[in-house]
């Protein structure tokens, strides 16, 4: 496997090598490990001169440097060999063996290269019997190789790597170490001798053996199995989930959570639209599987989509949304108050003043805690950074009441409790001020495996326990804003390892990768070796830092980390996973096995009887749903033909004796038709199938089961063609095979009848006594009745049999079908046969309805071009009696036919229905359909342009909507989308108002009064409306302005007007926005709101409270910022500011800003991520 375009390795694996190298494919058969350096530099060379190949310590120090890892070394060993008579050595030559951390090793020599021209020298393991190695040995090695002169050694060349050598990968090293022209003919580094001298030199190994602490070092994880290694299993990534991965992780081994999910009822809604079964489901997957879980169903039941798949989310706002959807599904069960009681604190918010007894305060709970990052130390210092005070004074100072008046106070937070699990959230990511943008921020921030919460806790805590922690998990973001990647390192038992859990793969991992690799900030020194010694040693920053940390209370970790065992789970659902377990063992089996089956289909008399459409049956069709479906068995290819008589007959209740199957097969005109009786039954039923279909690739063998009316004395039956003698001839008359079906034209139906043998040579007209009997008619046809027959000679192509025809004339054989209908008028056997009445014709006594056929020539032209649409309601239907339903309908019916068959379904008139096709991957209704009397279904369901918005469109579903006026009368109208505003903007209603195109905004009002049931403006006041865009306000419509203008990509609010804002000037009102922590996460419905001069902040409050409607906790969550267009960050308002002074006289490009949490986002596709 290649890593780079000039390095190879005979055991493809990858190394990081200080020099750069190159690769290429390896050529030696005995594959051996290839590594390839660039040319050594000149100041690299000279510098190197000045050390002595003899100074073994010197040159370790300078082969053998820091390693990024940095693995605990447990020996080093230092070995030469003296290579002597270099140009009669072999094509391969091994050095001495030596010991090295209790294992044997030896050099590996190439003298004239391995297949380039350069020399080859590796490290290999020295074993003599590899079948005395263990399949699981493994030694991580740190190697340098020496080559020196043997008069001179300040004459030499080095190359160095690290490996993790096992059995099978047994050597690693440098194919291309030294060109063979700078060893021989060319002095060496300036001197007057060559690198090999009297035809030698040594080469020395620098082997520095390291502890392989978790198993993983350096693994190139080919084969590698998590649960073997670990005991715990990974999850699946399904495109970008990996942030979705390590939150999963850490939750799940977050015991007592996991606990409390399995006591959520799911056994009533085992439902994959439910998100607490779905994460059930996972949980118990991770907990007894053996491999990779994946995340599909959870997602799912999330609502998202491929897109969403793909779209990194918010973690935070994940784990919180999460979470709370558990807490909603855990109330009334034993775990009701689980969560909250392990995740959630409290918080106290407070303003006390200094020279007075006077304290405003506000306790509120939290489930996570965002830490500041940027210029911070450590997590201690970052805590004190979130409790610190800020003194209010000078002209800053506190309004105290009426009393205390204004007064120095000092604002600030404190915590009175910490849950027993702790998710602190650190601020990695935060806008950039200087770039205007979202930016990263790997400053080192360090946080340690135990900590004392105490200090940040005030003064009345309680202290009975210990505020200690203990840490349990780092979720880290590798990368950069726009793209990166997650991982977690866990602690899944109180005492023992962490484990990183990265994706599918679970490693060990130490203290130091879990910690000290995941603080940020630059890395050291000594672990960064410049290209050149020019080059400058710029810091070299983490792109890998920790982004969430889980500490759990010391105290508290046995309850939180309680075991779970398979029992803690709910029973349905371990019932369910074994029951799908086996489903999916058997498929396993059955896939195993399938080159040792084949497919049987059978038609039957019943099936036949049971079909309505062309042919003899559906083979796509399932036997389950459909009872004209063929039968299916599944026998074994070296069955003989007898043993699936016996099958078949088994299944239909016959004696095998009585059951002839005849070979189905493909005709020119795409029809499948019985061809021959299987009369020979030794055969197996897999050459029975190939001598049937010949060339063709058909799989399936597909047979028409006839049962014998007669039997002989001996039980066998009487057939009557192909009939075997006493000497085992099969004996052919003149009798040939014919289907019959029956047209019912009063219950516009065409099924089958059964089967028939007749002489070829008979007339047409003399097959009426033999239907009449099958039908039970008697022997003849009453008088003045006559039989129309026709052949089906494939479905679009059906001929009328004359009567004094005859069969062979006719050119009938085994396996036709002729299809007949009785008709009630008197005609001559001419007129029966020949002319049929036909819709439309003049001589019909009344108009025929365009959906019904009198003759099954028509019925035949209808069945090709058949077509079940489903049809439902609109969603913004609000009529409660509208249903969905399936219409059968040709393909060939107009528009006008459609809406006449819906209207009489529905009992409308129907000029009053309107069509929308639906979206293929949503299902969703899409735009309308254009009336165009002559348009047909076809065309409107698959036009002819082939346009992607064409190709969206779902192929046999339809919406219907009823209107309140004809379409000719809606043409004239206009339709606006408007959402009203009940109670301040916390209740909206989105109402579709139709308002003629020639109207006015108060056209509008007084059609959404109307459609809304609200009073009118002379009632109840004047209302506003305004568009917005993007979540801003955008205009303000007057009542004059022409509904025609409105634009078709802006929402149109409406509101009643407050008293107190009727006839003030624009001048007076400041533009809202609602936002969540970044100005540019916008959401919600913006409004004008009235200033008022000289109304302090805290007053102002008020009237917002009852402006937007939003009471109580919501409100007091929210934070108020002025927010102005080319100004960033916001700037947030005290309750003693007096906001008319901020914007007065107010630009158009300032707002107030409504700092509060978008409840909205987690909506995707219309429906609820976690709320299912």
């Amino acid at each position: 496997m290649s890593y780079d375009s000039d390095i190879h390795s005979p055991n493809d694996m990858m190394v990081d090598p200080q020099d750069d190298m190159v690769i290429e494919p390896t050529q030696d058969k005995d594959q051996v490990a290839i590594i390839e350096p660039d040319q050594l530099d000149n100041d690299t060379e000279s510098r190197e001169s000045r050390t002595l190949a003899t100074d073994y310590d010197a040159i370790k120090e300078l082969v053998l440097q820091p390693l990024l890892e940095e693995p605990k070394v447990i020996e080093d060993v230092i070995n030469t060999w003296k290579v002597e008579n270099w140009r009669n050595l072999n094509k391969k030559e091994h050095g001495p063996t030596f010991e090295a951390g209790g294992y044997p090793w030896r050099i590996l020599l190439f003298p004239f290269g391995n297949n380039v021209d350069q020399s080859s020298v590796y490290l290999e393991h020295g074993f003599d019997d590899l079948s005395s190695v263990p399949d699981n040995w493994s030694c991580c090695v740190q190697f340098g190789l020496v080559m020196w002169n043997i008069h001179d050694p300040s004459l030499f060349t080095h190359h160095t790597a690290h490996h993790r050598f096992t059995k099978e990968e047994s050597d690693w090293g440098f194919t291309r170490f030294l060109e063979l022209r700078l060893m021989f003919q060319q002095t060496w580094a300036n001197s007057d001798r060559p690198l090999v001298e009297d035809d030698a030199c040594n080469i020395t190994a620098y082997v520095r053996v390291v502890e392989d602490e978790t198993g993983v070092l350096w693994h190139n994880f080919n084969n590698y199995d998590s649960k073997r290694e670990t005991g715990f299993v990974g999850l699946k990534n399904q495109g970008a989930t990996c942030y979705l991965n390590s939150l999963l992780q850490s939750l799940y081994f977050t015991n007592a959570f996991r606990k409390a999910v399995y006591q959520i009822p799911t056994a009533e809604d085992e439902s994959v639209n439910n998100s607490a079964y779905t994460l059930q489901r996972l949980f118990y997957q991770l907990q007894i599987s053996n491999s990779a879980v994946g995340t599909n169903e959870l997602t799912r039941s999330f609502g998202w989509d491929t897109r969403h798949i793909f779209e990194q989310q918010d973690v935070q706002e994940l784990s919180r949304k999460l979470i709370e959807r558990m807490e909603e599904r855990m109330k009334g069960t034993a775990a009701e108050d689980s969560l909250p009681k392990m995740l959630s604190g409290k918080v106290k918010t407070y303003v006390s003043c200094i020279n007075v007894d006077y304290e405003s305060s506000r306790l509120e709970d939290f489930w996570d805690i965002q830490l500041n990052v940027r210029g911070i130390p450590n997590l201690q210092e970052s805590f004190k950074d979130y409790i610190q005070q800020e003194t209010l004074d000078g002209d800053n100072k506190y309004w105290a009441g009426d009393e205390h008046k204004y007064q120095d106070a000092r604002k600030g937070v404190i915590f009175t409790s910490f849950p027993e699990v702790l998710h602190l959230h650190l601020k990695r990511f935060e806008y950039d001020i200087q770039r205007d943008m979202m930016m990263k921020i790997n400053d080192r921030f360090e946080f340690p495996d135990s900590v004392d919460l105490a200090p940040y806790l005030e003064k009345d805590a309680d202290r009975s326990e210990p505020w200690i922690y203990k840490l349990h998990g780092v979720l880290v973001h590798s990368g950069d804003l726009n793209a990166g990647h997650y991982y977690a390192f866990l602690k899944p038992n109180k005492d023992g390892w962490f484990y990183k859990f990265d994706d599918d793969k679970v490693t060990k991992a130490t203290m130091r990768e879990t910690l000290e690799e995941n603080f940020g900030g630059e890395y050291k020194s000594s672990l960064v070796t410049p290209r050149s010694t020019f080059q400058k040693r710029a810091p070299i920053m983490r792109q890998m830092n920790a982004y969430m940390l889980v500490y759990i209370r010391e105290s508290r970790l046995d309850q939180v980390l309680t075991p779970v065992n398979k029992e803690d789970s709910p029973s349905h659902l371990q019932k369910r996973l074994d029951e799908e377990a086996a489903a999916r063992e058997a498929k396993r089996k059955e896939r195993e096995e399938q080159h040792l089956y084949l497919p049987v289909k059978v038609i039957t008399e019943e099936t036949f009887k049971n079909h309505p459409g062309t042919d003899l049956t559906n083979f796509d069709s399932n036997p389950a749903e459909d009872p004209a479906a063929p039968r299916y068995y599944k026998m074994k290819k070296q069955f003989t033909m007898e043993e699936a008589v016996e099958t078949i007959a088994d299944g239909l209740g016959q004696d095998p004796k009585r059951i002839r199957l005849w070979i189905m097969v493909n005709r020119q005109n795409k029809t499948t038709r019985p061809d021959q009786p299987i009369m020979d039954l030794r055969p197996s039923v897999e050459d029975t199938l190939s001598r049937a279909v010949g060339t063709s690739r058909d799989s399936v063998l597909r047979v028409w089961a006839e049962v014998a009316d007669e039997v002989d004395s001996q039980g066998n039956a009487i057939w009557p063609t192909y009939q075997s003698n006493a000497n085992g001839v099969v004996v052919k008359n003149d009798l040939i095979l014919i289907f019959l079906k029956h047209f019912d034209a009063e219950q516009q139906k065409l099924h089958g009848i059964g089967h028939i043998y007749v002489s070829k040579e008979k007339k047409v007209e003399e097959l009426v006594p033999l239907i009449a009997k099958k039908m039970g008619w008697g022997e003849k046809l009453p008088a003045g009745e006559q039989l129309a027959m026709w052949e089906e000679i494939k479905p679009s192509m059906i001929e009328v049999l004359k009567a004094k025809q005859s069969l062979k004339a006719a050119e009938l054989q085994d396996g036709d079908i002729i299809c007949f209908q009785r008709l009630s008028e008197r005609r001559s056997h001419g007129e029966v046969l020949g002319k049929i009445p036909r819709l439309g014709d003049k001589s019909s006594e009344e108009t025929k309805r365009w959906d019904r056929f009198d003759d099954a020539k028509a019925f035949y032209e209808f069945l090709c071009y058949k077509r079940e649409i489903r049809l439902d309601a609109h969603p913004r239907c609000e009529r409660p009696d509208l249903e969905s339903f399936y219409l059968t309908l040709s393909s060939k019916a107009t528009y006008d036919q459609l809406a006449e068959r819906v209207g009489e379904r529905l009992n409308i008139e129907p000029t009053h229905i309107r069509f929308f096709t639906a979206n293929a991957s949503t299902g969703a209704p899409k735009g309308a359909v254009r009336r165009v009397p002559n348009a047909t279904i076809a065309q409107i369901l698959n036009p002819q342009n082939y346009t992607q918005q064409s190709l969206q469109t779902k192929a046999n579903s339809l919406f219907y909507e009823v209107l309140d006026m004809s379409l000719a009368e809606l043409d004239t109208k206009k339709n606006i989308k408007v959402t009203w505003l009940s109670e301040g903007i916390s209740k909206e209603e989105t109402f579709d108002v139709l308002v003629s195109k020639q109207g006015q905004v108060e056209d509008l009002i007084q059609a959404l009064a109307k459609k809304a049931q609200i009073k009118d403006e002379s009632e109840a006041g004047r209302i506003r409306v305004y568009e917005i865009h993007n979540h801003k306000f955008f205009r303000e419509l007057t009542p004059n302005y022409p509904v025609l203008s409105i634009n078709d990509y802006v929402d149109v609010i409406a509101e009643r007007i407050p008293e107190d804002e009727i006839d003030v000037p624009d001048g007076e009102f400041i533009k809202t926005v609602h936002f969540q922590n970044d100005t540019s996460r916008v959401h919600g419905i913006p409004f004008k709101f009235l200033l008022k001069d000289g109304e302090v902040f805290s007053e102002t409050k008020k009237r917002l409270e009852k402006r937007t409607g939003i009471k109580g906790k919501a409100f007091e969550k929210i934070k108020f910022a002025i927010i102005r267009r080319y100004k960033n960050p916001p700037t947030y308002i005290n309750d003693d500011d007096v906001l008319y002074e901020e914007g007065n006289p107010l630009e158009e490009d300032v707002m107030l800003g409504l700092d509060h949490l978008d409840r909205t986002r987690t909506t995707r596709n219309g429906a609820e991520m976690f709320l299912k």
